[in-house]
């Protein structure tokens, strides 16, 4: 160390060496008496090189050497502080021909001075102590002049190796610019411009030479230029400098620079980097987190801002934001910004920037945000059943939780124990709940528990989690014992005292579960209760059932034994005879079978007469015998029922169905046979086929019931519905199934063992038509007992269907079709229900292919479905047919829903024809259903082959089993045909079913080019008639009073107006039907109805008006003398107008409408097909037509009568005028045109009939304007007088005056006398005769105004 008493000051010098030869560089004769020390810092950088600048042969080395001077007066230390900050540099030094130094800088760096007995070194400001010297050696203490309590400011002693106070900090990079105030060129945003490198040469040859100065500087670069006169960018690397070294450099540069570039000194601006220490606390930032952002900076200053930079804006002191700024120990500025209760929106980038003179010290840096997500499972069910439950939450993001709290709330306080794992950053709450904290009284009582995770710095983030406490279910189940015989029925009712449960059902002793059907469950506020119900009690009930209730892994179970008695049902008790015919005098043997042997007691029971029977067991059939004699009975003839009463040890009895028993004289009986009996001649008795002579096997009897009838003296087989021995012990079994409580468990093989059987018995089938209806009737029903159906159940079902329909049996189904007329409609039924419960298990496409019958499935998966396309190919029956359904279709239909397609190649042919028997199907018949309902709009399309052997019209039809008394029939609602070619028919319907084509020989199909005509006639035809007939309306209104003087006219155009007006408002209601029906869409029921009802009533009204007309005219013609007053024509009229059609109609919507069978399925119009409603509007139009006929003929005949007197010619020709006046007049008024109507209703009738019926009927209304109203001579001259010019009416009123001296009804004018040949009357008469009254005038007036 050094004396005590001696000052040191240390500086460093900033050489540059120019040399072309090795460097040799010797300091003592540049200062002295320095002493230099720079081999004592040899592993300190003591010679530091910075930077060479020359060209090719000499080399410019630049070197920091760490110079100490010592000095024995204290006093000397600030003059030569002084005198080294006013030097100017560079310095040049000795100069020789092989070197030239040159000094740059000369800084002093550390001071140390005696205090007392010691020296206390110190660093100057820009420079501090290693960090090694701070850990080895003494600090100072307090002392007036030194940074109090800074760390390592002052050491005491002089370090005696070394080194000395160094620069702060590491390298930077400052980022400055300065203004030339000259004008700014274009060519300087160009780098290659000739412009841009003179002035960055320039420039940077300047600053080299003023910021060498600068400890630790390597490097200036100016990176561009841009407006605001000239702007220099440039960047300088090297240490910390300080403001005033910075300013020294800053004049350097003024200096060494031309004054031609008009450098502004005041604009020079310094940017700093990697000064900063910015931290921010935590580094995991939740939301909700206290949030601390520090800005630590080596500089003097405590001018700092802080912004931020997504939000554009400044940070100011608020309640959510607080900035702190102070400076520690005089050496280090310290920012402080914290954040309170952080959020998302203050997430983003953060600049702290201080300032101090021209520098500005920034630093940025991005803060992200993250909101707290736990994980937990938000619902569970708890059991009160005292085992521990664990309620889980984990954070998403695992960091050092502070706490974690668990909270609950809820009407029950149930707390748990809660463990928290740091490691995995989860928490688990254990609990346990038993009896006692949640009653029953409680069960389902929801508890919310929430989990809080709560950060070091004030984040919370929580999850819920609702918990339902059900108690373990109480069941009270039905207390009395149940105890019931075969045949009766019982419930038992189980009771839970909490409404929670999962699952209810019913089981055995034996572990298997009752099939559903056979009980209900319902939920209450506080309990449930579930009720097994049993209609039909069979022995395999007997035993003990299991109530129970789960709720997730706790039963609750109770139990109830139920015994049953044997005893026969009644259809399993067979009797015979079913019906016999005894003599007076006679006995006969009755007897009652059943197949089992248990001990019954059983009797005979005759009116009041009761008689025990006798006991005859043969194999497996026990039957009881009794033997009646006819003379037991008081008197004869008499007709008599018997039954056998079993009674079983439970003293419960049935009854077995009645004998008919007859007692006849012997006198008639020809038939006679032991086995059937005996009989009158035609009479016809019922026996059960295995007691009668039909064969049958002991072990399994013949089933199904045989008729007789006595022809002559033999009987003889009327009808035999016997079915075969296997096919009947099967029919049994299903009945027997249905009612069993495993039917479920059963269905599998026991549709196995039908496919076997009937298989086998192929030959039975085809030679019984009783076997072939009972099958059907087997799969009728078994089909309403699966909820699912798997592969191998559909391929035995369709393997049974498949030998039902094969060629040889198609007979067989003619028999049974003209039996029972929907036995083949029963079939298709339960093929499609075993359809519908279809649930493939492994593929998603299923096919199965027999010979008369092919099917398809389809399971839709989820995602893109891709589209249903199925063909069939019946090669044998030479058929063929396709199935399309759009992918887009089968985007609204459920997840894993079935499709599946049945196609028949001869069911055609034993399904009934349509309702009307004219149309036949003739193709295909292909069933699609689908598992699950269909709620949105859907669409099929189907080919079929196109057999078309008559130039038949074909029509897309499907299977309406709610047809013809729900029998069914083919329906062509919802269906259309969409193209027909030479060898196919498509079609589309709305709707999935049964469907085929139907070949219509007389009907126009849609699209057909009659239909098409038809429909234009009728269109334009009615545009026309609501035109004419608002034309009428208003021609009558015009000329009303002109025409209506008398009584007879003023009804004639009461008519004319009313038939006009209701034939409007019916074209009207007309068109709203037409605007109602579509060939795509449900009609809309409520508005078709209407407008049925209202085309009905106002046609119909149309029809009696003209009744009413023609009645009038036949009164004028027939009751010439008889007069009636105005007001009583009128309420006759109007009774008969709108009365008669009023009720009519009323009574055919009550009638029908209550079973919505009053329209059609695919037309607003009367139902023809389920009950023909439109018979009330036919028979009345019929009968209107042929009265309008009637009366017609009846006027035409008295028109051809002959008047005396007459010459023939003149007669003819007055004659045929008259004839073709009245025809023309009196076809369109009376309605006649509807007549031609008549030749449309037969089968097979001429294009042509339908065409002209449609033209006459369409142009009704022109016809009502021309002939009703414009041609009657009355109505012309009122529309002339009202229309005409004055001077035509001047000359028209002359010739009318001198046509007065001829009166028009003198008896002697022409006109006269055919118009009283109209009226029958003969001979010649003089109208001046006094004879001739005023009432016969009227009426004869009025005759003729009927007339025109």
């Amino acid at each position: 160390m050094k004396s005590p008493r001696r000052t040191t000051l240390c500086c460093m010098i900033i050489v540059i060496y120019l040399s072309q030869a090795t460097p040799n560089l010797n300091l003592e004769s540049i200062v002295h008496p320095l002493i230099l020390r720079e081999h004592e810092l040899a592993g300190k950088e003591p010679l530091r090189q910075k930077r060479a600048v020359a060209s090719s042969r000499v080399a410019a080395e630049e070197y920091t050497v760490d110079v100490e001077i010592s000095f024995e007066n204290a006093s000397f230390l600030e003059p030569i502080k002084t005198y080294l900050n006013s030097l100017s540099f560079p310095i040049q030094g000795n100069s020789t021909d092989q070197a030239t130094t040159t000094i740059l800088s000369i800084e002093v760096t550390t001071v140390c001075r005696p205090t007392g007995n010691e020296i206390w070194c110190s660093c100057e400001t820009g420079y501090r102590w290693p960090q090694e010297r701070c850990l080895h050696n003494l600090t100072c203490q307090e002392h007036d002049g030194f940074a109090a309590g800074h760390r390592c400011s002052c050491l005491k002693g002089l370090p005696p190796k070394g080194p000395f106070c160094q620069l702060q900090g590491a390298d930077v990079t400052l980022r400055m610019s300065v203004r030339l105030n000259v004008g700014f060129q274009q060519d300087l945003k160009n780098s290659s411009s000739a412009l841009y490198r003179s002035y960055k040469t320039d420039l940077e040859t300047a600053f080299w030479k003023g910021y060498s100065i600068l400890p630790g500087f390597k490097l200036v670069t100016v990176t561009g230029f841009r407006p605001g006169s000239v702007v220099v960018t440039y960047e300088v690397k090297t240490t910390t400098p300080s403001p005033e070294l910075m300013r020294k450099a800053n004049d350097q540069v003024m200096r060494n620079l031309n004054q031609t570039y008009k450098m502004d000194y005041n604009s020079f601006q310094v940017v700093t980097s990697n000064e900063t220490k910015f931290t921010i606390v935590p580094e995991i930032i939740f939301e909700g987190d206290t949030v601390t952002l520090m800005c630590e900076t080596e500089v003097l200053s405590s001018n700092v801002s802080w912004h931020h930079v997504e939000r554009h804006s400044d940070i100011q002191n608020n309640s959510r934001f607080s900035v702190y700024t102070f400076v520690l120990n005089n050496m280090t500025s310290i920012s402080r910004l914290t954040i309170y209760n952080i959020t998302q929106g203050d997430a983003g980038e953060y600049i702290c920037k201080l300032t101090l003179d021209i520098f500005e010290y920034e630093s940025r840096k991005k803060m992200d945000v993250t909101p707290i997500r736990i994980l937990a499972t938000e619902e569970m069910k708890v059991t009160c059943d005292n085992n521990p439950v664990s309620l889980n939450c984990c954070s998403e993001i695992n960091v050092n939780w502070s706490t974690v709290e668990w909270k609950q709330q809820g009407k029950i306080n149930i707390p748990g124990n809660p463990e928290t794992d740091t490691d995995s950053g989860c928490s688990r709450y254990t609990l346990k709940a038993d009896g006692r904290q949640c009653p029953s009284s409680l069960g389902g009582m929801t508890v919310t528990y929430v989990c809080e995770f709560i950060s070091e710095h004030g984040a919370r983030g929580n999850k819920s989690i609702e918990v339902t406490f059900t108690s373990v279910a109480n069941l009270t189940i039905t207390p009395d014992p149940i105890s019931v015989s075969e045949g009766q029925n019982f419930s038992i009712k189980c009771i839970s005292d909490v409404s929670n449960y999962d699952e209810v059902y019913w089981n055995t002793s034996a572990g298997i579960k009752i099939y559903p059907k056979f009980y209900t469950t319902k939920r209450y506020a506080d309990g449930a209760e579930s009720v097994l119900t049993v209609k039909t009690v069979t022995r395999e009930w007997n035993g003990t059932y299991h109530c129970i209730f789960r709720y997730k892994n706790s039963y609750s179970v109770a139990t109830k034994d139920v015994t049953v008695y044997p005893l026969p049902l009644e259809p399993n008790i067979m009797v015979d005879p079913l019906e016999a015919t005894i003599p007076c005098k006679g006995s006969h043997h009755f007897k009652c079978c059943i197949e089992e042997n248990e001990d019954y007691k059983v009797t005979f029971q005759m009116d009041s007469l009761s008689f025990l029977a006798e006991k005859e067991v043969n194999g497996k059939q026990v039957c009881y015998k009794y033997n009646f004699m006819a003379s037991s009975v008081s008197w004869c003839p008499k007709k008599l029922n018997i039954f056998c009463h079993f009674t079983n040890a439970a003293n419960n009895s049935v009854q077995s169905p009645s004998m008919k028993l007859n007692l006849v004289p012997g006198e008639n009986i020809m038939c006679q046979d032991p086995i059937i009996g005996v009989g009158e001649p035609g009479k016809v008795i019922q026996k059960l086929c295995q007691f009668s002579s039909v064969p049958s096997s002991p072990g399994s009897p013949t089933g199904g019931i045989i008729t007789y009838k006595c022809v002559g003296s033999q009987w003889k087989v009327k009808k035999n519905d016997c079915i075969s021995a296997p096919i009947n012990s099967l029919l049994q079994l299903a009945k027997a199934l249905i009612k069993s409580p495993y039917q479920d468990a059963k269905l599998p093989t026991y549709l196995k063992d039908l496919s076997v059987s009937t298989g086998k018995v192929k030959h039975e089938v085809s030679s019984f038509p009783g076997s072939l209806g009972a099958i059907i009737n087997i799969l009728d029903l078994l089909s309403t007992v699966p909820t699912q159906v798997n592969s191998e159940m559909m391929t035995h079902v369709l393997s049974t269907v498949n030998t039902i329909l094969s060629k040889p049996v198609l007979s067989t189904w003619k028999v049974v079709q003209q039996q029972q007329t929907n036995q083949s409609s029963q079939l298709l039924d339960s093929v499609e229900r075993f359809s519908r419960a279809l649930r493939p298990e492994d593929s998603t496409v299923l096919s199965i292919n027999q010979t008369n019958v092919q099917m398809r499935s389809m399971v839709i998966k989820p995602g893109h479905p891709k589209a249903y396309k199925q063909s069939f190919v019946f090669s044998d029956s030479d058929l063929w047919g396709n199935v399309a359904i759009e992918n887009c279709q089968l985007g609204n239909l459920q997840r894993d829903s079935s499709i599946v397609t049945v196609a028949f190649p001869t069911l055609k042919t034993i399904l009934a024809q349509d309702v009307q028997g004219k149309n036949f199907a003739n193709s295909l018949v292909m069933t699609t259903t689908v598992s699950h309902n269909i709620t949105l709009p859907f669409s099929i399309s189907m080919t079929f082959k196109n057999i078309n052997p008559s130039g038949a019209v074909p029509r897309c039809v499907f299977w309406n089993f709610d047809l013809a008394n729900h029998t069914g029939g083919w329906d062509s609602s919802g269906c259309y045909v969409n193209k027909v070619d030479e060898d196919s028919v498509s079609c589309v319907c709305d709707h999935l079913t049964s469907f085929s084509i139907l070949m219509s020989p007389d009907s126009p199909y849609p699209g057909s080019l009659l239909e098409i005509l038809l429909d234009i006639i009728s269109y334009i035809g009615l545009c026309f008639s609501i035109l004419s007939l608002a034309a009428c309306l208003v021609v009558e209104a015009v000329v009303w009073k002109s025409v209506t003087k008398n009584r007879t006219s003023y009804m004639r155009h009461i008519c004319i107006v009313n038939i006009a007006a209701s034939l409007l408002v019916a074209d009207s209601w007309f068109i709203v039907a037409a605007a109602i029906h579509d060939h795509y869409h449900p009609l809309n029921e409520t508005a078709c109805v209407a407008a049925t009802f209202f085309i009905h009533f106002f046609y119909l009204s149309v029809f009696f008006w003209m009744l009413t007309l023609g009645l009038m005219l036949f009164y004028r013609l027939v009751f010439i003398l008889h007069d009636t007053s105005k007001s009583i024509q009128k309420t006759i009229a109007f009774s008969l107008g709108y009365g008669c059609p009023l009720v009519i109609s009323v009574i055919t919507v009550g009638a029908t409408q209550p079973q919505e069978v009053y329209t059609r399925k695919n037309a607003c119009w009367l139902n023809w097909e389920d009950t023909k409603a439109l018979l009330a509007f036919v028979i009345p139009a019929l009968i209107i037509v042929v009265v309008n006929m009637t009366i017609t003929i009846v006027v035409i005949s008295k028109i051809l009568r002959p008047s005396i007197g007459d010459k023939p010619s003149k007669q003819e020709k007055s004659s045929l005028f008259q004839i073709s006046k009245s025809i023309g007049v009196l076809t369109p008024l009376l309605g006649l045109t509807w007549g031609f109507g008549l030749a449309t209703v037969f089968q097979g009738s001429n294009a042509v009939f339908h065409i002209i019926f449609t033209l006459l009927n369409a142009f009704q209304g022109l016809f009502i304007l021309l002939f009703g109203c414009l041609w009657d001579q009355k109505v012309q001259e009122a529309l002339l007088k009202k229309f005409s010019l004055s001077r035509w009416s001047s000359q028209h009123s002359k010739s009318t005056s001198l046509g007065s001296s001829t009166p028009v009804f003198s008896m002697s004018s022409p006109i006269s006398r055919r118009f009283n040949n109209l009226f029958g009357k003969t001979g010649t008469y003089n109208v001046s005769t006094p004879e001739t009254t005023s009432s016969s005038l009227e009426n004869t007036s009025s005759a003729y105004s009927l007339l025109n």
